[in-house]
């Protein structure tokens, strides 16, 4: 057999743009690939990817590991089909109705939710541009808010990576912090919350530190019981970016 070129895809992702056929042979008809890839989620999502491989994906579904490879040849592959599937489809936005900002809103509130459902696409992602259609979905869904803003193609790629940032970089904070001796590893948790505060605070000092022992002595890093899933600070800091997104192209 001839060498792939460049340009040539991965079989998973000739798979999922449907270039070739899945074609399950032998006795393993009930084991399908949306069965496959619907266990591996619920594998990740529950105990990260780390915790994921062939042989515990075959204990969970009850059959050989060998019977996995007849629908996925590799644990890559397996990943890209993850991928794809793991984010569902993308909100359907009437940009008439909630113009170019109110659907940009809702289009990062909903991926956020998306990465806190499925907290390893992020790190399933780092540095890997997306070529899933489930994946192009999300950014298609993204970019057509605005549509109508008068933005040229490369600015309204650039406004979608800057609200993408955004977005990671809040939920890599919030879910992926890991911390030494802490109560858990997720930002979310109040008890973390509470023993980063009183860290803190012991910490810093006003003559070393000032701007942050303010913020201390100030219960800026309590847990907040008008804000404990860290939505309100999202929203915020989101409407920052879209403020500046709408005087830097003069859109309204």
């Amino acid at each position: 057999m001839g060498k792939k070129t460049d340009d040539e895809l991965p079989r998973s992702l000739e798979v999922l743009w449907k270039r070739t056929e899945r074609r399950p042979r032998g006795s393993t008809q009930a084991l399908s690939l949306d069965r496959i890839v619907a266990a591996a989620i619920e594998i990740a999502d529950a105990n990260g990817l780390h915790a994921l491989s062939m042989a515990r994906l075959a204990e969970r579904l009850g059959c050989a590991t060998m019977s996995l490879y007849r629908h996925v040849a590799s644990k890559d592959d397996l990943l890209v089909f993850m991928l794809d599937a793991a984010p569902g489809k993308p909100p359907v936005i009437d940009v008439a109705i909630h113009g170019w900002r109110g659907g940009l809103e809702r289009w990062a509130r909903e991926l956020r939710a998306v990465y806190f459902r499925h907290p390893w696409i992020l790190q399933a992602t780092m540095g890997r541009p997306p070529l899933e259609p489930g994946q192009l979905a999300w950014a298609d869904c993204g970019l057509r808010t605005l549509a109508d803003t008068g933005l040229s193609p490369d600015e309204k790629l650039a406004v979608i990576q800057l609200v993408l940032s955004y977005i990671r970089g809040d939920v890599q904070l919030r879910q992926g912090l890991t911390m030494t001796n802490a109560p858990s590893s997720s930002w979310d948790s109040r008890e973390t919350q509470a023993w980063y505060g009183r860290t803190l605070a012991r910490l810093i000092d006003a003559e070393r530190f000032p701007a942050l022992a303010e913020l201390s002595a100030a219960g800026s890093f309590e847990p907040s019981d008008d804000d404990a899933d860290g939505v309100a600070d999202f929203d915020f800091g989101l409407a920052r970016i879209l403020d500046g997104v709408g005087m830097r192209f003069h859109v309204r």
